[in-house]
């Protein structure tokens, strides 16, 4: 598991990191189909974009394969079930939400030449591209529509309150190790709604070998490990959280659980 941070994933595609997140979260990930569904996918835009020569139409010819005649489109049903942060599974079932689109998008826009980037918005995953001699575009990449600074604008204060502003800042190129430090957090939510634990661990161990001593991430590998029925363990971690962060309302609650978990413990030995 350790091998993932080895990689340096600012010298991959996004993408291609993120298929190493997956696998390394759960090692049934379809790697080697991924990667070859994705040259695929690129030869066969190569071969449509060939007689195209101007780069912003050519860019919008791009978003036309990709949404219309191959059909990616972002999963409105089920936009927080873990195959949408599943690579491999987002190019099979053709569904994903803004950050597994935008990836592959990503992927395949750089390849093509475009000045292409990553921006982690506040409100969700954005495409930003930097033309040389024209305005910078952002494309939402969940159904490959462009967007507006007025509707970001709108977005912000969705998701901020009414007061927010819309500053550079939020527009930044976001480099890859945060995006996956991101999507490491989305797929373990995902895989604890559905009861996933043993993959929900993988993700929380991953995660405290970025920081080990992350008194939220201990908690909720406690909270795991309550689930398998490893009580020790997951006593142990809920007494960290509370040492260390002893004025947060989750302390008392765990405070309680620590008590109860301890007296059927006695029961029990």
């Amino acid at each position: 598991m350790l091998e993932l941070f080895d990689e340096d994933f600012d010298a991959m595609e996004l993408a291609e990191g993120a298929l190493v997140l997956n696998r390394a979260v759960n090692p049934e990930t379809e790697v080697h189909w991924a990667e070859a569904e994705l040259n695929r996918l690129l030869q066969e835009a190569e071969l449509s974009l060939v007689h195209e020569t101007n780069e912003m139409q050519r860019f919008d010819s791009l978003l036309r394969l990709f949404y219309h005649e191959w059909g990616f489109k972002g999963d409105q049903d089920a936009y927080y079930e873990s195959s949408n942060g599943f690579i491999d599974q987002v190019l099979r079932r053709r569904k994903g939400i803004p950050v597994s689109l935008g990836a592959i998008l990503l992927y395949l826009g750089r390849k093509l030449g475009f000045p292409i980037k990553g921006v982690t918005f506040p409100s969700q995953f954005l495409i930003k591209l930097d033309w040389y001699d024209a305005p910078t575009q952002y494309v939402n990449p969940f159904n490959g529509e462009y967007v507006s600074e007025k509707t970001l604008t709108a977005w912000l204060i969705g998701h901020s309150g009414p007061l927010a502003k819309l500053k550079p800042s939020h527009l930044k190129e976001t480099d890859n190790p945060t995006v996956i430090g991101r999507w490491l957090a989305l797929l373990k939510s995902a895989l604890l709604r559905e009861q996933r634990y043993t993959l929900a661990l993988r993700c929380t161990d991953l995660a405290l070998t970025f920081v080990p001593d992350d008194p939220y991430e201990i908690r909720d590998r406690g909270f795991i490990y309550q689930q398998l029925d490893c009580h020790q363990i997951a006593l142990s971690d809920y007494q960290y959280f509370i040492d260390q962060c002893p004025d947060d309302p989750a302390s008392e609650l765990l405070k309680n659980q620590v008590n109860a978990m301890s007296t059927t413990q006695v029961v029990l030995h």
